[in-house]
């Protein structure tokens, strides 16, 4: 038998740490070279023009229109958002100007020629691609190592991480903006890039997920942009769907500003609805939600109404409670919460059709309107 001396405490083994998953396939990663190529490649001058139009040409990349509003633009935090709008004059943009007007909910269709009736277009994006893609911007810019930093950074932040291995060196771009050049201490700095070593720089862990040339290991063997199967039963359902139930789908399909996958699209209109349950637990969660967030019902049906007016759906449940900045909630207590708003009046929905919040009877009497809509009366196919 050991003496105690020879005895050791085993070290504890450190947590794993699942890494998060990546938001683009290989394909779609293309994709997104292919955006900035095509945005390093206009002539604008300044980040702040670059980055906005970035977010333009995602949204204009199917049809030649990309639809804002001026709190897209807010959001974008530009330090000279007149002198970023004011310079798509130059290459023929057309309609931009009324993003800069009082209204910030009202989508403005900007015009982007290069990418309307061509028969060649320079981003020939299908839906889904122009979805995941248009939603790896968003996410890369409000990355955690970024979201707070100069609009040069978030640009730089966009070309590296599109062109950037997720575990290997890349090579900077060869269109990447002086302006991004100047800030690449700054992602260092904040964590973004782990390395940065003249032309050559490597992603830091935090972002790797945001990369562009993911391993070819850690490409899922089933993982397209469409799956065949998948596509086949969704297209089906939407075959059997009424005329307004259909137009809330692709409301919500084509919603630049939600940029949400087919996938979770798909599975949200066509899973079974289950009545939730709610216990004990949930009641006194809600007991002290209602003390902290006390007379929520007229703000909620304001939220959806003005959500509907910038989208051309309502929100879901979890978008109407992080919306409101009601902290942290288990999904059982976001729909108790949503439910209560609904019995009280101040809410309404096409049960169980998803993404159909709206202002109920109890808003229309205080003044909130927004009842209407494509999605009222709809129901799901059966």
């Amino acid at each position: 038998m050991p003496s105690a001396s020879s005895c050791t405490t085993p070290a504890t083994a450190a947590p794993v740490v699942k890494p998060k998953p990546f938001l683009l396939t290989p394909c779609q990663g293309e994709a997104a070279r292919a955006l900035m190529a095509y945005v390093g490649s206009l002539p604008l001058k300044g980040a702040d023009a670059q980055l906005l139009a970035v977010v333009v040409t995602i949204r204009a990349a199917r049809s030649g229109v990309g639809n804002l509003t001026g709190q897209d633009v807010r959001s974008l935090r530009l330090a000279d958002p007149e002198g970023a709008v004011g310079a798509f004059a130059a290459l023929g943009w057309q309609r931009q100007e009324a993003l800069l007007g009082e209204d910030l909910v009202t989508p403005v269709g900007v015009l982007v020629p290069d990418l309307s009736g061509r028969p060649d277009p320079p981003l020939p994006f299908g839906k889904v691609m122009r979805s995941r893609v248009s939603g790896w911007t968003l996410r890369t810019m409000s990355a955690k190592p970024v979201k707070k930093a100069s609009t040069a950074a978030r640009l730089a932040a966009l070309f590296l991480a599109a062109h950037g291995p997720a575990d290997e060196y890349g090579t900077l771009p060869a269109h990447l903006p002086d302006e991004c050049l100047a800030v690449l201490p700054e992602l260092l700095d904040k964590g973004f890039l782990a390395e940065l070593d003249g032309d050559r720089y490597l992603l830091s862990e935090a972002v790797r997920h945001l990369s562009g040339t993911r391993p070819p290991s850690d490409t899922p063997p089933r993982v397209r942009d469409e799956p065949e199967a998948e596509q086949l039963s969704w297209d089906a359902w939407k075959d059997r769907a009424s005329v307004a139930l259909r137009r809330h789908v692709e409301a919500v399909e084509r919603c630049p500003d939600c940029a949400l996958s087919t996938a979770l699209v798909s599975e949200a209109f066509m899973r079974k609805a289950v009545p939730a349950q709610f216990g004990e637990k949930v009641r006194r969660a809600y007991d002290t939600w209602e003390v902290r967030y006390p007379h929520q019902g007229p703000a909620a049906a304001e939220f959806t109404a003005v959500f509907r007016a910038a989208h051309g759906h309502g929100p879901s449940v979890k978008q109407l409670c992080t919306g409101m900045g009601w902290g942290k909630m288990s999904r059982e207590l976001r729909i108790h919460v949503i439910r209560r708003l609904i019995a009280d009046g101040w809410l309404m929905n096409t049960d169980p059709v998803p993404w159909t919040l709206r202002p109920g009877k109890a808003a229309a009497r205080n003044g909130v309107s927004g009842t209407s809509g494509a999605t009222a009366g709809a129901v799901p196919p059966r």
